[in-house]
């Protein structure tokens, strides 16, 4: 140690590890802070979709340099293998495809990575270096495409994640608050059973970040609620076959009556026919509205039973690309993180959501909202120069039962 001896050495390694703890605390202390400021320039009713579960800062976009016309726009996808994110795209292509026929966009590139993280960041370099005006992407980790997001924001190129976000200060993440949707569906499983019950908890992939948001709003809605109890929580990994065997499994084992099932997929309809199959009688079942759940109530009005929102592929796409528009148009972003209101669904909205091409197998179909759930005054909060997002229009979404 060069002549130091072993009790200076202890000595000055203690003070290093001090002076790293109190770096660390200093940090935390700063981004606690830039979370409050930055919340507090959004309207109050914009402030309640945030929770602690949500990372959130201010914009880095305050000094963007919004690009000439017409505009390159590149998406990179993460995974095109399910019927939500084949949705997802058609709708965002349709919105993009509008913007060329206006001649706001020039170009507009897809490419699909198929889960694979390290193709997805190769892609995204290929379209730093194709010059894009705008990246949108729905992004395979929410940590390993932050280098190359920061690359693209030093090359004055925004990126705006859909259905969940990066880390990096650098992207606009537009979602949903999965840990105040999970908090939501037990508080109205609470509503509906004041005098207490069962739940049987139906999650999505175990470990999930976003599911572990998720659990712990249901937690919480729980804790505050009288009576309610869990029976049982099993995965059904977002997939129906998964959430049907799984439900079997755990009614075949838990003999007590469950009086609801929350579950933050889409898989309410699986989640019926287990309870059928089973000889038991259908509970309140939380859930996202789907097609096929829409076309299991029509064919069984008397007994099922659903509170929930809609995870839209549809909205998503748009919020996406509303966002996106707004930020190559000039318009400056207040956070890097947008929250998008979930609409509530009750068991007196499930007639006007249901269409006719809707069954139980209609796997394939979602619904589209009554109304815009994310109206554009609502959205004019999160920049601090607001205004209608062009070449847009929630009246022209494609019918659901369109071709």
């Amino acid at each position: 140690m060069g002549g130091m001896n072993m009790s200076q050495s202890r000595v000055r390694l203690t003070l290093s590890a001090v002076s790293l703890s109190v770096v660390a605390i200093a940090a935390t202390g700063v981004q606690a802070q830039d979370r409050a400021d930055a919340l507090s320039k959004l309207p109050q009713n914009l402030q309640a979709l945030y929770t602690d579960a949500v990372e959130v800062g201010p914009s880095l976009y305050a000094d963007f340099k919004a690009p000439a016309k017409p505009w390159k726009w590149c998406h990179s996808e993460s995974y095109m293998g399910n019927p939500w994110r084949v949705t997802f795209n058609g709708e965002l292509a349709r919105l993009v495809e509008g913007a060329k026929a206006s001649g706001d966009v020039s170009e507009f590139i897809v490419s699909d990575s198929n889960n694979d993280i390290t193709q997805q960041i190769s892609q995204i370099r290929a379209f730093i270096e194709q010059g894009c005006s705008v990246i949108t992407t729905i992004a395979g980790s929410s940590t390993a495409l932050n280098a190359v997001i920061e690359d693209a924001h030093k090359a004055g190129i925004p990126v705006i994640t859909s259905a969940g976000a990066v880390t990096t200060p650098h992207s606009i993440n537009v979602m949903h608050n999965q840990n105040l949707w999970g908090y939501q569906m037990g508080k109205g499983i609470a509503q509906a059973l004041p005098n207490g019950g069962t739940i049987l908890q139906v999650e999505g992939i175990s470990g999930h970040p976003l599911v572990q948001q998720e659990n712990a709003g249901l937690d919480k809605a729980v804790s505050e609620a009288k009576g309610l109890t869990i029976a049982r929580k099993v995965s059904g990994e977002w997939t129906g076959t998964t959430t049907k065997s799984a439900v079997l499994q755990a009614l075949a084992t838990t003999p007590q009556n469950i009086d609801a099932v929350w579950s933050t997929g889409s898989e309410a309809r699986f989640i019926a026919e287990a309870f059928q199959q089973a000889g038991r009688p259908l509970p309140l079942i939380a859930a996202s509205i789907s097609g096929d759940a829409l076309g299991f109530w029509n064919a069984n009005q008397a007994d099922f039973k659903f509170y929930g929102g809609e995870v839209s592929p549809h909205v998503a796409a748009q919020n996406a690309f509303r966002v996106a528009l707004r930020v190559v148009e000039g318009q400056t972003p207040i956070v890097n993180t947008i929250i998008a209101p979930m609409p509530l669904i009750t068991q007196a909205d499930l007639p006007t959501w249901y269409k006719d091409c809707m069954k139980p197998d209609s796997t394939s179909i979602f619904p589209v909202p009554p109304a815009d759930p994310f109206p554009e005054d609502v959205l004019n909060g999160y920049f601090t120069n607001g205004a209608a997002t062009p070449l847009y229009d929630f009246a022209k979404t494609p019918a659901s039962c369109t071709p």
